[in-house]
């Protein structure tokens, strides 16, 4: 069955929080026959706000907990969680505590027992800090008790949850601080120059050491898989190419020209995360520069990939799967993504031959969000997700992300006077 979705994270929300704001977006979401929420990642982002880049794999972003429902879960509830987040748990509420204590510093900055993990130093730290610890921990527990609640309402109302799972975590984490045998530390990960960059995107973020995790059976992937199928109804793998092959950069390079492509694990890890997902469905964010191997990988284990209509105007290529001819059933389709700017924005830097190409699919009297968005919905593609702003028809002040510029993303939110029914109709199709 086709479906339609709305891409608009959970700090895009009035309150940017948890809470009677998302129920109320469950709400108009299910009212207008739109059957999936798309939400970007909700662990603790870095200090420049992006998600893409946590102090953990595993931990939920307590920020984000609903502020009209501050009573601490039970004794009870903190002891079933344990049971299963044992395993991650304890490490995350350490390190956070240790953060806060050395100024919010990295890890990698402080003094070297706690830095190195001396198993006296971390023994001291965990009896001086029991108090502090245990309040980490209520936090994820209620952080996880907010999270389902929405959920068990979503799923009541019809309305999945689509989670978005970085590939890699960063060098500030605490994944990277307990098990540093399972990454490189001499290179960081990145793209080479695209449609985005001229001087591709340092992410800053670890690269793997991939044949640690095979020695340990992917174990540490496993539980990650495991941790996000807890909490979403669909999870898309963010720069899925990573999988396949990586970018590696000098970590003392200041851009990404000079990295050169590393070689993945291809069907090992990803049989084993599938195998973990079970009837979570999985989509593979395969945008950017996309060799042939990177698509076979997806396809021998029936992910579906991505297609965003912003890359379909712009070149000859007649292949191009982003171009609304080409849209096809094994891909999910957007507008544009998070990294995009909005279609209002894209369409005001467009130029002439791309203007050309959009006005040849609209129909009389549509502006471009409504084509686009038309276009996607009408695709043959079993999900279309459309951005909130273009369901708004917000401009490039409205843009969540530009990648490769650090500051000033991640802000947006829309107002709920914003939101009115006529502002749905946009999505509607018959032909789901």
């Amino acid at each position: 069955m086709r479906e339609s979705g709305v891409l608009c994270h959970i700090t895009s929300l009035p309150s940017g929080k948890l809470g009677p704001d998302a129920f109320t977006f469950i709400d108009l979401l299910a009212d207008a026959g739109i059957s999936v929420w798309q939400v970007l990642p909700i662990t603790p982002p870095d200090e420049h706000q992006s998600p893409y880049s946590s102090t953990s794999a595993f931990a939920g972003w307590v920020k984000l907990c609903d502020p009209s429902f501050e009573a601490d879960p039970d004794a009870e509830l903190v002891r079933d969680w344990l049971s299963v987040n044992a395993h991650w748990a304890w490490d995350w509420g350490l390190y956070d505590v240790l953060k806060q204590m050395h100024d919010e510093k990295p890890w990698y900055e402080w003094p070297e027992p706690l830095r190195d993990r001396h198993p006296e130093a971390i023994e001291e730290a965990m009896k001086k800090y029991m108090p502090n610890i245990r309040g980490r921990i209520v936090n994820q527990v209620r952080f996880q008790r907010d999270w389902m609640i929405l959920r068990h309402y979503a799923k009541q109302k019809g309305v999945k949850l689509f989670g978005d799972l970085p590939i890699f975590v960063a060098r500030d984490s605490v994944d990277v601080w307990v098990r540093p045998q399972l990454f490189h530390h001499d290179v960081v990960a990145g793209v080479p120059p695209d449609y985005f960059s001229e001087e591709g995107q340092r992410w800053g973020t670890m690269l793997y050491d991939w044949e640690a995790h095979r020695q340990e059976d992917w174990t540490w992937w496993r539980m990650r898989m495991a941790r996000t199928c807890a909490l979403f109804d669909i999870v898309r793998i963010d720069h899925f190419r990573g999988f396949d092959s990586a970018w590696a950069i000098p970590m003392e390079d200041e851009n990404a020209i000079n990295g050169t492509w590393t070689e993945g694990p291809s069907d090992e890890i990803l049989q084993a995360l599938v195998d973990v997902a079970g009837d979570t469905l999985i989509i593979a964010e395969d945008l950017g520069i996309i060799p042939e191997s990177v698509t076979e990988l997806r396809k021998r284990h029936n992910l579906p990939g991505m297609s965003v209509l912003h890359f379909g105007f712009d070149d000859e290529n007649e292949d191009n799967p982003h171009r609304p001819q080409n849209l096809c059933k094994s891909n999910v389709v957007y507008t544009g993504t998070h990294d995009n700017d909005t279609t209002m924005g894209w369409w005001d830097d467009a130029n002439e031959i791309r203007k050309k190409r959009v006005e040849e699919v609209g129909l009389a009297g549509e502006n471009p969000c409504e084509t686009l968005i038309r276009v996607a919905m009408s695709s043959p593609a079993p999900l279309a997700v459309i951005p909130l702003q273009d369901i708004l028809g917000l401009g490039t002040d409205a843009r969540m992300n530009t990648p490769g510029k650090p500051d000033g993303n991640w802000r947006w939110k829309f107002d709920w006077p914003e939101l009115t029914q006529g502002k749905w109709s946009i999505m509607q199709r018959s032909e789901f």
